[in-house]
């Protein structure tokens, strides 16, 4: 497992982790971005992209 942390204050929702890796991010019904703290191994590679595209670096992977 893998964590992940998004620093609410820094995200403006932009939602390019979703199109990334949509098993772990999603825009919930107000366009705010909703996702799952703890991610399985086989979607390393997907959060990695996430934590990449994201434009305010508000994503990160907890080692």
């Amino acid at each position: 497992m893998i964590a992940i942390a998004v620093d609410m204050l820094l995200c403006q929702h932009y939602g390019q982790c979703v199109f990334e890796a949509p098993k772990i991010f999603h825009l919930n019904d107000d366009d705010k971005l909703e996702y799952l703290a703890e991610a399985d191994d086989s979607e390393r590679a997907n959060v990695e992209s996430a934590v990449d595209v994201c434009p305010m670096q508000a994503i990160r992977i907890v080692e």
